[in-house]
C-alpha cells in the first residue's frame, strides 16, 4: 500500500547579496501543504539563513522525532502498557565537508517515558528498538538513530 505526500514550495527573489565573486541569495521560502498553515522556512544561521525560521535540518528531526514517540506509542498500546507522558529532547549531528556538501551522520534521541506500571519498565524500555524498526521516518534514514531512553513509574 503506498501513500502520496505532496508539499508546494515557493521562493521570490526578495533581496541578494553580492561579494566580489560570489551572489547570496536570501534563503527564506514558504512550504505549502493543502489543508494546513504555510511553513515559512529558510537555511540555518550558520549557511546564512533567517534565524527566525525553521530549517530542513530541523524538520528533518523533529519529522524523526515526532515519528519515533508515534511508532512507540503504537508498540507500547499492542502491549498494554499504559503511557501516562512521552518527552524527548533529540539531536541531530550535521557533517560539513570542505566543498560545502554534507549530511546528518546520526541523531541522537532521548526520550523520557512515565508509565503507570513499574512491572513494565524494561518491556517499555525494549520497544524503543521495535518503534525503530516501525518508524516510517527512520526507515528512510541513511544514518543511525539511537535512543538513550529512560522509563519511570508513577
Amino acid at each position: 500500500m503506498n501513500h502520496l505526500f505532496k508539499v508546494a514550495l515557493s521562493w521570490i527573489k526578495k533581496e541578494s547579496k553580492t561579494t566580489s565573486s560570489t551572489r547570496i541569495y536570501t534563503k527564506s521560502h514558504s512550504i505549502s501543504i493543502e489543508g494546513k498553515a504555510d511553513l515559512e522556512v529558510s537555511a540555518a544561521k550558520a549557511f546564512k539563513g533567517d534565524p527566525n525560521l525553521y530549517n530542513p535540518e530541523d524538520l528533518l528531526l523533529s519529522s524523526l522525532t515526532s515519528c519515533h514517540m508515534m511508532s512507540y506509542l503504537y508498540c507500547c498500546a499492542q502491549n498494554k502498557i499504559d503511557i501516562l507522558s512521552y518527552s524527548d529532547h533529540s539531536e541531530a549531528t550535521l557533517q560539513v565537508n570542505a566543498d560545502g556538501s554534507g549530511k546528518i551522520i546520526k541523531v541522537d534521541l532521548f526520550p523520557k517515558v512515565i508509565i503507570a506500571d513499574a512491572t513494565q519498565i524494561d518491556l517499555a524500555l525494549s520497544l524503543h528498538k521495535k518503534a525503530n524498526e516501525l518508524c516510517f521516518i527512520a526507515n528512510s534514514c541513511n544514518f543511525p538513530v539511537y535512543h538513550y531512553a529512560e522509563c519511570k513509574a508513577k
